[in-house]
């Protein structure tokens, strides 16, 4: 049984011709509720789940700079982020001091991070959305947030929970990918899967949720050699169930 596949293959196996509208329980393609359920119990027995020192976005102290790091994190590697955010919070905190950089001077502090011209812009409007219509005080609400320019559902999300300790799955790649592979969600884009997990999610999964799909995704549930054999899940899972009936 070959199992090094990459995500893109495994999930055009669990997703055929699937839209938004096929977010039901009565597709065969994602879990009935009563295997979301056990799929969340077995997480819940052998994932850390949210531990005291968990921290994020980016291990920043606030609201306003958990924005601008998940910002400045968009098709940027862990380290990169960390650099460009070290070196844009010694030149300013705040909305008002982000105002008195000029965007080049944003731009050459960020540029570890990649795309830097487009997120000095964005870091620019979000500060002066932030401050017009909000006081400066980052708003507590998806909605809120996600009327601010850069901040995306994940984004708001991720906000939510590490900034104001709202029980939320955020679906980063680990929980988009588990998602759709084993059936539990679907979406062909994370935001997609954010709008199809929250309908099928159990409330008292909220708390621990994103934690749990993060740590199985990176310990077994890999992006190209995934490890199906060795999973506790493989007998919910719809695409090891697809990759049997291949094999027979």
């Amino acid at each position: 049984m070959t199992l090094s596949k990459s995500f893109e293959a495994d999930t055009a196996l669990t997703q055929p011709h699937m839209s938004h509208k096929d977010s039901d329980n009565t597709n065969p393609t994602l879990l009935a509720p009563a295997e979301v359920e056990e799929m969340f119990r077995i997480l819940q027995k052998q994932m850390p789940g949210r531990t005291k020192d968990a921290k994020g976005p980016k291990d920043q102290p606030d609201p306003f700079r958990s924005c601008i790091s998940c910002m400045l994190s968009a098709q940027s590697r862990d380290r990169n982020t960390r650099l460009a955010t070290t070196a844009l919070f010694q030149l300013a905190r705040s909305p008002e001091e982000m105002l008195r950089l000029s965007q080049p001077e944003i731009a050459a502090a960020i540029k570890p991070c990649g795309l830097y011209n487009s997120k000095a812009k964005n870091i620019h409007r979000f500060c002066r959305t932030l401050l017009a219509d909000f006081d400066g005080r980052v708003p507590r609400t998806r909605a809120e947030l996600m009327s601010l320019p850069g901040i995306g559902r994940k984004c708001a999300d991720i906000v939510q929970q590490f900034a104001f300790d709202i029980d939320v799955i955020a679906v980063d790649t680990h929980v988009h990918r588990v998602c759709n592979r084993t059936g539990l969600a679907v979406g062909k884009t994370a935001d997609a899967t954010a709008r199809s997990l929250e309908e099928r999610t159990p409330e008292w999964t909220l708390h621990d949720g994103h934690f749990w799909l993060i740590q199985f995704g990176k310990q077994i549930c890999h992006a190209r050699t995934p490890r199906c054999e060795n999973c506790s899940l493989n007998h919910l899972c719809r695409y090891y169930r697809s990759i049997e009936k291949a094999d027979t």
